[in-house]
């Protein structure tokens, strides 16, 4: 139980909360647990996280949300795997099936188109996110497919996008990078067809997942204790 010395200083409390978020839960999910969890005034994030991702999700405490342009704005980082063979509404493995996906490729001539494609998906792109999203609902035991309509071309710069003979991957850009949609269009340039298999975040900015702090660690994480996981203001800024 907190004391009311512990409940003002979480009151002032302002800075960077650095969480690394499991795949499966929505990072509203999130955002409210660690706002409700530690009684703060007022909690926000420096850019969404689909529910099917994991990785580095950075939440602003209180008046750390007057720099949430700043973050929103910094270049991401991302590892994930590919599906290939499939395509999906969503451009994830969780959507429904569509037509189009052809056969896989044998390893040798897979590596070569992958060899020469890859150029392609580097650079100034130009996506179109799908109108169809893989959500989580909070309590939800699965996913749902949403219908966002229809979303107009954007153009993003990927400065790195490599694809390991294992379909890993390894991927850097600006905001707005629809990693779905790089996969999903990647798979089209194959000729075979491509889904996101698994994604996780491992970059915003300056900040890095090593330094996250797991969502679980924080549910265990007693109030008096909960200052020392916030990044401060001064720290996170210079």
């Amino acid at each position: 139980m907190a004391n009311l010395t512990q409940l003002k200083r979480l009151e002032d409390l302002d800075g960077f909360l650095l969480v690394d978020k499991p795949a499966g839960i929505g990072f509203s999910t999130v955002v409210k647990t660690v706002k409700r969890k530690f009684n703060l005034v007022k909690v926000g994030h420096g850019g969404s996280l689909d529910a099917m991702a994991s990785g580095l999700l950075v939440l602003l405490i209180n008046d750390a949300n007057k720099f949430v342009d700043g973050v929103m704005g910094a270049d991401r980082a991302y590892t994930g795997t590919i599906r290939l063979g499939l395509r999906t509404n969503t451009h994830d493995i969780y959507g429904e099936e569509v037509g189009g996906a052809g056969p896989v490729p044998e390893a040798g001539e897979l590596e070569s188109r992958m060899s020469g494609v890859i150029r392609d998906f580097t650079g100034d792109v130009f996506q179109t996110e799908s109108r169809w999203c893989s959500i989580r609902r909070e309590g939800s035991a699965s996913y749902e497919i949403a219908d966002t309509g229809e979303h107009g071309r954007q153009l993003v710069h990927v400065y790195g996008f490599d694809v390991k003979p294992d379909l890993s991957f390894s991927v850097k850009g600006t905001r707005g990078l629809l990693v779905k949609t790089l996969v999903n269009d990647f798979g089209d340039a194959l000729g075979c067809g491509a889904a996101l298999a698994s994604l996780r975040r491992t970059e915003v900015g300056k900040f890095k997942v090593e330094d996250a702090i797991p969502f679980a660690k924080i549910l265990e994480t007693e109030m008096r204790d909960f200052e020392s996981m916030v990044m401060p203001l001064s720290a996170a800024l210079k």
